[in-house]
């Protein structure tokens, strides 16, 4: 591996489906790595079990970045996916009991924050899962008399303790210097977080009271697509069919949570009304790009101030997102499996990490994937063409990039800009 994937990797870069998850072994730890058999699938998977071999654990390793507490985590994540059954996907997560929706949260925290800190101490998970049991055990100590009172007026009281008494808020999450409030264990401590995550908090709650049979009715949560409101329960008995739009299953809780930090880590964070993948094929000179010179001088500039505080050992991620967490935000997608476009958005990272063989390989397994579903036309994927015609241009690239005899990545060098790295 080359400086281009080091400089990535390790930061100083600025910047309705069941799965069966094994393990096996690695040469650089005895920890796991995954693989994916999938079965059931509302599109028809071609995968086969040594098709998803990620990249980021093992690419770490090599360059000498402990991964075991991250690898770990990773597996914690995994253990609650693998209780997803196609019921359980569609299931509200106001009566999930098969997925474990804050532990999953938390394994996710552990890992972006191993892969970040390099702490030789994990995030500690159960500690965090604790709080979040105290939490549904402070509603019953405050309001227990709710329990006998009517929906709308249990409903009043649990608002009121989550957002007044507790002081939990919305967050956009609109820049990197509030991503904090896209992982669980940083919204229970600073009460900041994002829509997916309040709702996640909600929905414990509602889960735990149930579990001790203090509730005998039933509440839905209404889940805000703006970026202002918080999610706000309801009666499930007056449900209305507008309401389907706003009630969040398991599994697009999970889905909605990882693209918060797919979206938020992204490293190409200019131009943000087209998509990640385009914005990353446009850094690539294989889209249109917007001769906007204002933006592009302020790009330069970026990069170039950027340059200077990494050369003087000053971590900085201005406009530049996080290449680690993005490329585990995409791996963790690509485990649950509700978008091939996942492999698509995974693949051109790997190709921004001089990746090269593994970004042509995602990139086949996508084109593979997209061709079942618009056979069965049962996925709703609808081609968008500069997407489709980016998507072209860097397959014709990595493949004359891997015919090229005797080309190889050059020597590991820790500088992040450096010459273009491709042969020519």
């Amino acid at each position: 591996m080359g400086s281009l994937a080091y400089s990535w990797l390790t930061g100083s870069y600025p910047s309705r489906t069941f799965f069966n998850l094994l393990s096996s072994t690695t040469t650089t730890s005895s920890l796991p790595c995954f693989t994916i058999y999938c079965c059931n699938s509302d599109f028809t998977s071609q995968l086969s079990k040594n098709d998803l071999k990620f990249v980021l654990h093992d690419a770490l390793d090599a360059f000498g970045v402990n991964t075991n507490h991250a690898r770990i985590a990773r597996e914690g994540f995994c253990s609650q996916i693998r209780k997803l059954s196609t019921i359980e996907r569609e299931t509200s997560i106001c009566i999930n009991r098969g997925v474990d929706l804050g532990k999953a949260a938390l394994h996710i925290a552990a890992e972006d924050d191993s892969l970040v800190s390099h702490s030789s101490v994990p995030l500690p998970v159960d500690d965090f899962l604790e709080r979040l049991d105290h939490l549904s055990m402070g509603y019953c100590s405050r309001y227990s008399s709710s329990f006998a009172s009517s929906p709308e007026h249990f409903i009043h009281c649990l608002e009121k303790y989550l957002y007044v008494n507790k002081g939990f808020r919305r967050n956009g999450a609109t820049s990197q210097s509030e991503t904090r409030a896209l992982y669980l264990h940083s919204v229970l401590t600073h009460r900041c977080g994002s829509a997916s995550l309040l709702l996640l908090l909600y929905s414990e709650i509602l889960k735990m009271l149930r579990l001790w049979v203090f509730l005998s009715f039933d509440i839905e949560v209404f889940f805000p697509h703006d970026s202002l409101s918080s999610p706000r329960g309801y009666c499930k008995q007056k449900t209305k069919e507008s309401d389907q739009l706003h009630v969040m299953t398991t599994q697009s809780l999970l889905k909605e949570m990882l693209t918060d930090l797919k979206d938020a880590f992204w490293p190409f964070q200019l131009d943000r009304t087209k998509s990640p993948f385009l914005r990353a094929a446009r850094a690539a000179n294989c889209s249109e790009s917007t001769n906007n010179s204002e933006e592009s001088a302020f790009e330069l500039a970026s990069v170039k101030a950027a340059l200077h505080r990494l050369e003087r050992g000053v971590w900085t991620s201005v406009r530049f997102g996080d290449m680690r967490r993005a490329l585990a935000a995409c791996e963790r997608l690509i485990l649950l499996q509700t978008d091939p476009r996942e492999l698509r958005d995974y693949g051109v990272l790997l190709y921004h990490c001089g990746f090269y063989k593994e970004a042509l390989h995602y990139f086949t397994l996508y084109q593979d994937e997209k061709n079942c579903v618009m056979q069965k036309e049962s996925f709703g994927l609808i081609d968008n063409v500069e997407e489709e015609e980016a998507m072209e241009k860097l397959m014709i690239r990595l493949n004359l990039i891997l015919m090229e005899e005797g080309w190889s990545l050059p020597p590991d060098n820790k500088r992040f800009l450096r010459n273009n790295s491709e042969p020519w």
